[in-house]
């Protein structure tokens, strides 16, 4: 069949130039007899009598005309149902469509007009003008009949008219009521037709989300709210809130429980959370819920309405409580065999290397011990037991506190701490080793001590307050080690309690003229901590004053930026909250203004991926400044901490971080790695990866220092072999530069973190849920790293054991109904996004099968490989409760 002409342009001046090139021009008439006779009889006959119906509508007597406009509909109707080419019909009354639409304009309101408008509808789907909308004009004077009749291409073109429509009418004012009937209709066609996306999209565009609790139903509320949850991320506030509101009421119309607690959790709406316990009336399911919850690690007080028997009360409370998060890890370790205690020789494997390394390690440094310290703690964390802390003391190796006096003032502080990371979880036990440490002289060590209490609390929250117990009494000691000890100690046990006797005690110390600026600085982001995310009026005013009080030699040290990052992390993701403090920020010394700006920017919409605001940091880290300026650091983590909450969003800002590597200041290149390591925490892209090691090599030696700890970030927990590879050969490489060698083992620590099971990821149930307390404690060291040298150089290394707070076991471990651990098979593999995908695709790739426990590595999802039992929660992670299934025969 020869291609058709285009009634629209033959014989365009254009289109003629274009023709004398490729082939001589042909009259058009010609042309049309040609085509004619290339048709087959069918179609020709069809042609033909289209042409008859057309002049026949125009006849004047009704009822020819009323047969005509029926033949037409027919032969319309039957090729339009299903669309791949433009069907016959419609291509051959395209030449027609204009005569159509005068005689229309002429006839009298009558319902043959409204027949021919329906015609006309459809007609004007291939044939209008852009942007006219005549599609939809002669709909809303046509038949009030079925829509879906016309076929679905038609009812998409019309969903597209009424968007546009619906915005040309609000901006007048005008009515839209009869726009509103039509949509009824097309959503109710498209969730028939499993077309749920384009249905969400339409109700999106005339903003009436509502609409979709009456036409979702049993088949497709779950393909409605994936699409929903995942187009939340891309829309604008308070939109996406909006759309999150009515997943959540659909799960709840359903009964799909633990998909709304997701949903309540993400919203941070605690009248939700209470809602979905409530709602709920099996226990097991609720046992399931507070796992989550416990997982998100926020505190939730369960009450009578919630749980109605108190036994099982106190039950799901100690779930909530995370008390069970040790027994659970140390499950997987033994499942897993990586129980035996690993030395910091077994992770540097110096005898890889060739000889000129390994000769200077001999020497005994406290550099070097201060370093196997971390390393230490990092690799046997939560294991609770190790070859250099908890060794007893009768063995031959002498007593265990022999490791302890290989560390000098300072480091004493991060060893006698280093044993509760080594007991983290495990509250009784860890308390009753440090138990010892208390009764020392040496203000260094209690300080490590009171610490350790915090780290081994750390997550874990118990009704007798052990922590506060013992930590409560020497905030207001002399020594400020033990000051700070005791602070910081709280501050990761408490981290998001919003405990208000805690804030009785430490909101003085800001405010107190005498007390030095470290234990100020330690105070306020202790305070950050505990506050995290809950936008706290009298915290925020107290670490405001403290600022203001500062002087201008103060505000030049280091510890300084922890005082604008406390006040930044009570804002963590609250978005348009901050603006109020924000604007007092404005009034601090020129100092620390804009470094303010910048922290309180970043936490502020940290983890929404709000393109506004990272353009905003952007604009910001594209100035060029002198060397003095410091607020550019906080931008440019700023930037990873807003975008890092989306796949897309991720990749963009790695390429955005390779360009201010071209082209930023020193000052900005500092912080780049760190950046990079934050977006692809415990998950080594390659290309990341990459870029890093090049980076670990340069010349300037702050750029490199935070390259090898983000090389120890991106892999953390994963023992990935290629970056373990690097970091032994940057250990020979940088064998004679102590500040360098120190990051390259503390990255080894990291990398090889509680033997491969932990993960550093806030991120949570599928990269859903961002939890606030272990952003908290990234940001912190990131923040820390801006100005290595102070800090984590200087005597305030602990700092690093702020990581505690985003540790997590990566497992999944399934427990029958009495809790009690439970192997079945599962299939693990790499996770593959279906929304809005047709039927019922795998939601996994390339899987092998396991029996739980399993570890799961950034990017990967577990499906049971049986059906012999039911999870009872739809995200394979963490603590997943199976109930059997009642339906299952044995084969």
């Amino acid at each position: 069949m020869a291609p058709t002409p285009d009634p629209n342009s033959v014989g365009g001046s254009a289109k003629q130039d274009e023709a004398t090139l490729k082939v001589p021009s042909k009259d058009p008439k010609k042309k049309d007899e040609k085509k004619d006779e290339d048709l087959s009889e069918e179609d020709l006959e069809l042609k033909q009598n289209l042409e008859l119906y057309v002049e026949r509508v125009q006849d004047p007597n009704p009822d020819l005309q009323k047969a005509a406009l029926e033949s037409m509909r027919q032969e319309i109707r039957a090729s339009t149902s299903s669309m791949t080419s433009v069907p016959k019909p419609l291509k051959f009354l395209r030449p027609h469509y204009g005569t159509l639409k005068a005689f229309h304009e002429t006839m009298a309101d009558s319902d043959l007009k409204k027949y021919l408008s329906d015609i006309l509808s459809v007609l004007a789907l291939t044939m209008s003008a852009e942007g006219e909308r005549e599609s939809l004009s002669f709909r809303l004077i046509g038949t009030e009949g079925d829509i879906g009749s016309w076929g679905h291409e038609y009812v998409r073109n019309l969903a597209g008219e009424i968007a546009q429509e619906y915005t040309k009418r609000q901006s007048e004012e005008a009515s839209i009521d009869d726009l509103m009937e039509l949509v009824q209709q097309i959503v109710a066609f498209h969730m028939k037709h499993n077309a749920e996306t384009e249905a969400v999209d339409l109700l999106m565009d005339v903003e009436d989300l509502d609409l979709l609790l009456e036409h979702v139903d049993k088949t497709n509320f779950k393909r409605t709210c994936n699409y929903l949850t995942s187009a939340a991320k891309y829309l604008p506030g308070p939109d996406d809130m909006l759309v999150l509101d009515i997943s959540y009421m659909i799960y709840m119309k359903f009964e799909e429980y633990p998909n709304a607690l997701q949903i309540a959790l993400f919203l941070d709406n605690t009248q939700y959370v209470k809602q979905v316990f409530t709602s709920c009336t099996d226990l097991l399911k609720k046992k399931q819920f507070c796992y989550m919850i416990a997982r998100h690690g926020i505190t939730f007080d369960l009450d009578d309405e919630m749980v109605a028997d108190d036994d099982d009360g106190e039950a799901l409370q100690d779930i909530v409580n995370n008390t069970k998060l040790s027994e659970g890890y140390l499950t997987l370790a033994r499942d897993i065999e990586v129980m035996e205690a690993k030395t910091p020789e077994d992770i540097y494997k110096a005898h890889l290397l060739d000889g000129r390394a390994s000769s200077g390690a001999s020497a005994d440094s406290a550099r070097q011990n201060l370093a196997a310290t971390f390393v230490n703690a990092f690799v046997n964390a939560g294991f609770g037991q190790d070859k250099l802390m908890t060794v007893p003391s009768d063995s031959t190796t002498g007593s265990s506190g022999n490791w302890l006096f290989k560390n000098k003032e300072h480091g004493k502080t991060s060893a006698a701490a280093s044993l509760g990371m080594i007991q983290l979880w495990d509250v009784d036990s860890g308390l009753s080793q440090l138990d010892k440490y208390f009764h020392s002289n040496d203000n260094p060590i209690i300080a490590g001590a009171l610490l350790g209490v915090g780290i081994v609390n750390c997550g874990i929250k118990n009704d007798c307050d052990p922590a506060l117990a013992l930590l409560g009494d020497y905030i207001d000691k002399e020594d400020s080690s033990v000051r700070i000890g005791a602070i910081m100690g709280l501050g990761i046990s408490y981290a998001g309690s919003q405990n208000d006797q805690i804030r009785s005690k430490l909101s003085p110390i800001l405010n107190d003229a005498k007390a030095p600026l470290d234990v100020i600085a330690f105070a306020s982001l202790s305070l950050g901590m505990i506050y995290v995310g809950s936008c706290n009026e009298e915290v925020a005013q107290s670490i405001i004053f403290a600022l203001m009080d500062r002087s201008e030699a103060e505000l030049g040290d280091a510890l300084t930026r922890f005082l604008p990052l406390g006040l930044g992390l009570l804002y963590l993701g609250k978005q348009e909250s901050v603006e109020a403090t924000a604007e007092v920020s404005k009034t601090f010394n020129e100092k620390i203004r804009k470094y303010c700006d910048m922290t309180l920017l970043s936490c502020a919409y940290a983890g929404t991926g709000n393109v506004l605001k990272v353009q905003d940091l952007l604009a910001q880290c594209g100035e060029h400044l002198e060397k003095g300026d410091i607020h550019q650091g906080p931008a440019v983590l700023g930037l990873a901490m807003v975008a890092m909450s989306e796949e897309l969003g991720v990749d963009m800002e790695i390429r955005s971080l390779e360009r201010m590597l071209q082209y930023g200041e020193q000052n900005i290149r500092r912080a780049v790695p760190l950046a990079l390591g934050l977006l692809c925490i415990s998950n080594p892209k390659v290309t990341v990866m990459d870029t890093l090691s090049r980076l670990s090599h340069d010349t300037d030696s702050e750029v490199a220092m935070a390259a090898i700890i983000s090389l120890g970030l991106i892999g953390a927990g994963t023992n990935n072999a290629r970056i373990a590879g690097m970091l032994r050969n940057l250990s020979s490489y940088y064998y004679k530069d102590a500040n360098l060698l120190f990051c390259v083992r503390i990255a080894q620590g990291l990398v090889h973190m509680g033997k491969g099971l932990l993960t550093l990821s806030p991120f949570h149930s599928e990269r859903f849920l961002l939890s606030p307390t272990a952003l908290a404690g990234i940001v912190t060291l990131l923040h820390a790293c801006l100005d290595m040298k102070p800090i984590i150089l200087g005597k305030y290394h602990y700092v690093l054991y702020f990581l505690v707070l985003a540790m997590q076991p990566r497992m999944m471990l399934t427990v029958d109904e009495n809790l009690k651990p439970l192997s079945v098979p599962v299939r693990v593999g790499q996770a593959v996004d279906v929304v809005g995908q047709a039927g019922r695709p795998k939601t996994i790739t390339g899987f092998q099968t396991h029996s739980t426990p399993v570890l799961l590595a950034a990017g990967e999802r577990a499906e049971l490989a049986t059906d012999k039992y039911i999870p009872l929660s739809p995200i394979l992670e963490g603590f997943i409760i199976l109930k059997e299934n009642p339906d299952y025969r044995e084969e």
